[in-house]
């Protein structure tokens, strides 16, 4: 039987230790989000909608994204047992260089939109945190200010060759006298995604002032405070900025580069080559042969090609063909650390972040990028710890299988259809 006795004092102050507040409301509500979609519900809350939409969403239905990261969710993982797993190195090395985590930020374009500290934040705080930061053809800041921004730090270039092929050939001449190591060409944009959120908010570049976004501005003044009172957005490549995301990319983008562009690239720039936007094994090994330092698999987000393949169901494949010869790495759909170290444990190099870290820009600037590495970061380690690896060089298939949810149809005659 429970004996009843009086609280005791002592017992008492040792329960009412209260927290001390935050009057920082920034960090307050950073410090309360504890997953990528914390930050992305906080930062849904306090940018616009047309900004906020032109991150979040994707083309046309959205199945290309949903795909990816429901694919991400259909993993398994398969622990191993009884290893000393308290310390883990989450360090590698990736085209040519050190990173002290398995993932990097990925180029994203018209940053500034959605925090006006843009670009600036992003490389800052990925030079902080000891990863590579991508800087988008289409961003808004230029090539001298992200070195400026992460002076000590790896700096990538995201390249799309566009229909005039001065302005593209002198931002790979810039990104090289720049320092930056790697750039990326980007294949998979001949012309714009049909990205119908955009078109439905009336999205444009500049945002234009309509009732529908003064009444959407209504409960978020401090963006527009911010964007009314910071200096005009600059973009690295396009001398116009009027119009919608759609036609800006469509009368810059060209539809008829081919691998002939490619050989000029590679022939121009000094550093590591890689091609983003791979989504075939066929491309993967062909890229192999015009020897490209490493290849992304992605569908640019979910952004161009609805329907297009998950890139994380690609990679098992494409790493048995190419692994061998080139590095592969993986973007789309990545939204937690659990499905960075998916990607390393069936051969993937690396990984690249977009959406999770703008969510953490949108919410809270600098401060929320910090803080969406530090997420990522966490859940790398934590993931690492309960799957007994102590390093991401001992990660493998072993530890991960691909639960099937979409499975192609068989051809008449037994084979399958075609990748």
């Amino acid at each position: 039987m429970v004996r009843r006795q009086a609280p005791r004092p002592a017992e008492l102050r040792e329960l009412l230790q209260l927290k001390r507040p935050t009057f920082d409301a920034r960090r307050r509500r950073l410090e309360a989000a504890l997953t990528i979609e914390d930050l992305r519900r906080i930062a849904k809350r306090r940018t616009p909608a047309a900004a906020f939409d032109y991150t979040d969403g994707a083309a046309e239905d959205e199945l290309s994204l949903k795909r990816a990261r429901q694919a991400f969710r259909d993993v398994e993982f398969h622990p191993a047992i009884l290893r000393d797993v308290s310390h883990v190195d989450t360090s590698t090395t990736v085209f040519g260089g050190p990173s002290a985590l398995p993932f990097a930020i990925a180029p994203t374009g018209f940053t500034r939109l959605m925090h006006t500290q843009g670009e600036h934040a992003g490389a800052a705080a990925a030079g902080a945190a000891g990863i590579p930061f991508t800087l988008s053809t289409l961003g808004t800041a230029t090539i001298e200010d992200v070195r400026a921004a992460n002076p000590h730090g790896r700096n990538w270039f995201q390249l799309y060759v566009m229909k005039q092929r001065e302005i593209s050939y002198g931002l790979v001449e810039r990104a090289a006298q720049s320092g930056f190591d790697t750039l990326f060409f980007t294949v998979d944009t001949p012309v714009a995604g049909a990205r119908l959120r955009d078109t439905r908010n009336g999205f444009s570049i500049p945002p234009r002032l309509t009732v529908r976004t003064v009444a959407n501005a209504v409960p978020r003044p401090w963006w527009w405070v911010d964007f009314l009172t910071t200096p005009k957005l600059e973009f690295a490549s396009l001398s116009s900025t009027g119009g919608t995301v759609g036609e800006l990319l469509d009368s810059a983008m060209d539809p008829s580069i081919t691998w002939a562009d490619l050989e000029t690239i590679r022939s121009m720039w000094p550093g590591r080559l890689v091609v983003k936007g791979v989504q075939t094994v066929a491309d993967a090994r062909q890229l192999v042969d015009h020897g490209v330092d490493g290849i992304v698999l992605s569908n640019h987000g979910g952004r161009q090609l609805d329907r297009a393949p998950v890139p994380f169901h690609l990679l098992p494949e494409v790493v048995r063909e190419v692994g061998r010869h080139t590095e592969v790495a993986v973007d789309t759909g990545i939204m937690s650390g659990a499905d960075v170290v998916a990607c390393l444990a069936l051969g993937a190099r690396f990984t690249m972040v977009g959406r999770a870290y703008l969510y953490g820009l949108m919410a809270g600037g600098r401060q929320g990028v910090d803080r969406a590495i530090e997420i990522l970061a966490g859940q790398v380690v934590r993931t690492m710890k309960l799957l007994q690896v102590t390093s991401v060089e001992e990660l493998g298939p072993q530890h991960v299988t691909q639960l099937q949810r979409l499975v192609p149809r068989r051809l008449p005659g037994g084979d399958r259809s075609p990748i």
